[in-house]
């Protein structure tokens, strides 16, 4: 008899803001429920912002006025024959029980629960939720501000006593964002060194930079890349290797 899977919990979770964690839990969603037919929950702890639940408003704005998403919408939703992906706003130190709550009262079991959680690990209620994932996913670049603090984040989270609340199987990897192909091979080969001897885990996929991670549906006319009502076109997800990079986490997770 085949054993029920459990829903997973991850989180794309970094100490420094503007590394793409929104970004990337809205591309990887979407390209998860829309494309590959896994069933997605978010939950936007990114009180007060919550830049998720934003985003939706204005996806959903778009999809009414642009023809081009507009029938892209239409020809989507025909065959897959599924609703959006619900996306819940709440305060982080709620998040894992408004979750629960929500898949208790939900005909469909999420295959993954997204938690998107606010930069600052002192905010109440993050590092008790971060306790709880089943996959932490940590962007880092290559500048030194950012590799500095998510290292030492890292490093601090990973020697935190256990507690109740602790998940012991949790796994936590850090993947190359908004990697320019231009710069030099060496600057990623160093830092790469140094988490090497930490000890820590890093996805072999890169993901390249690009405009398109800024940019939303309401700035690109006739293409489709970072929505949480679409998923991405194939042909960009290529070009930014995030479609790599879906493969490579989907292995990860064991999905």
């Amino acid at each position: 008899m085949e054993t029920k899977k459990k829903t997973l919990k991850i989180s794309f979770s970094t100490p420094k803001g503007g590394v793409g964690k929104s970004t990337m839990t809205a591309l990887l969603s979407s390209v998860l429920h829309y494309r590959l037919g896994f069933n997605v929950l978010v939950m936007d702890c990114d009180f007060p912002q919550h830049s998720l639940a934003n985003m939706r408003e204005r996806d959903l704005k778009t999809i009414m006025q642009n023809d081009y998403h507009k029938r892209a919408a239409m020809k989507l939703y025909q065959s897959i024959n599924k609703k959006a992906y619900p996306i819940i706003s709440c305060k982080p130190e709620d998040a894992l029980s408004k979750a629960l709550e929500y898949v208790n009262q939900s005909a469909i079991e999420p295959d993954i629960t997204f938690f998107d959680l606010p930069g600052t690990a002192n905010t109440k209620g993050v590092l008790t939720t971060l306790r709880t994932m089943d996959f932490i996913f940590s962007p880092i670049s290559a500048d030194r501000l950012v590799m500095e603090s998510t290292l030492s984040f890292t490093k601090a989270f990973l020697g935190l006593p256990e507690t109740a609340e602790s998940n012991e199987d949790q796994k936590m990897w850090m993947f190359w964002n908004q990697v320019d192909g231009r710069e030099k091979t060496g600057i990623y080969e160093a830092y790469q060194s140094v988490i090497n001897e930490l000890d820590l885990s890093v996805m072999t996929s890169k993901i390249m930079d690009s405009k398109r991670f800024r940019k939303e549906t309401d700035d690109t006319l006739n293409s489709v890349f970072r929505s949480s009502l679409l998923p991405a076109e194939p042909q960009l997800m290529k070009v930014t290797r995030m479609d790599l990079f879906v493969e490579e986490f989907l292995k990860i997770v064991n999905l």
